[in-house]
């Protein structure tokens, strides 16, 4: 797989500089997005107003409780600049390509496969430098140069903001709804408002807002300790009238374990992130029936 090349600029109702010969490649993979979006069930693209409110970790830990349902599950990092997902996932090397030319996702588990940039690179601290054309073409490779299969739901986590990758998923997944994930501080606040603006304007489903990083019980003596404010996710939820489907606990072992390669979810975390988890994971299920 290699990045696609920048559009041609259309200008009279005639493509700048295209070539018949691109035009067609640009037809084929068109036709290719179509037949592997077909396969796929449920799209859902995780999103964020602003950085560091864990919206990978909570892609993952999804990805990971709904593979345990026995679902045939596909997680897609469009984070190109700051890929993460195969390092929380404990995925290394490039993918593997067949001799057709399509990329296999890594496997995590027998139902869960995994396509990251950080993949696709043979330096792992190499910088993706690209403007917006690019990403868009690689995020297309992503899914008609990809061998996904048939999935019950492809988890697409986007970097935060409301830039050039959402936009992409957004033109070229039709049918994906948002999971918005905000932590309970005013900032945050401030800025998922926007992201849910964003799904508005381009008309994509909300399935549902997260609460992340929220109250946990203090391991020495139990009471609980609030790292931000409680409460904010639900109260925006309800102002902006989408769905809220639960908060999830401040637990330092989801860091230890992203930070080791195995997402925490049924594993090292404690039981209430895990149940937090599968509320939230329930309540997808909900909303999609």
């Amino acid at each position: 797989m290699t990045p696609s090349k920048p559009p041609k600029v259309e200008t009279g109702g005639k493509a700048c500089g295209a070539t018949g010969a691109s035009r067609m490649t640009s037809k084929l993979q068109d036709t290719l997005i179509e037949n592997s979006l077909g396969k796929i069930r449920h799209k859902l693209i995780i999103m964020s107003g602003k950085g560091g409110v864990g919206k990978s970790s909570i892609s993952a830990n999804i990805a990971v409780a709904l593979a345990q349902r026995h679902l045939r599950v596909g997680l897609m990092d469009v984070d190109l600049h700051g890929p993460s997902l195969a390092r929380m996932m404990g995925l290394e090397g490039l993918l593997e390509i067949t001799n057709d030319r399509f990329a296999i996702p890594m496997p995590y588990n027998e139902n869960l496969g995994v396509v990251s940039m950080q993949s696709l690179m043979s330096e792992p601290d190499q910088a993706v430098i690209w403007r917006g054309p690019a990403k868009t073409g690689v995020i297309r490779q992503f899914i008609a140069d990809v061998r996904w299969g048939e999935l019950d739901f492809l988890i697409i986590d986007a970097p935060p903001g409301t830039g050039d990758e959402p936009l992409s998923v957004a033109q070229t997944v039709p049918d994906a709804k948002a999971l918005i994930v905000t932590t309970p501080q005013d900032v945050a606040l401030s800025d998922v408002r926007k992201s849910i603006g964003f799904c508005r304007i381009v008309h994509m489903d909300m399935i549902g807002l997260i609460e992340n990083m929220g109250p946990f019980d203090c391991p020495c003596c139990g009471k609980s300790i609030e790292i931000f404010k409680q409460g904010g996710g639900e109260k925006t939820a309800r102002q902006m009238g989408i769905p809220f489907l639960g908060t999830i606990p401040f637990d330092p072992r989801v860091v230890n374990a992203s930070d080791s390669g195995s997402p925490a979810f049924g594993e090292s975390a404690s039981a209430s992130f895990t149940e937090a988890i599968t509320r939230c994971v329930d309540g997808i299920m909900d909303q999609l029936s």
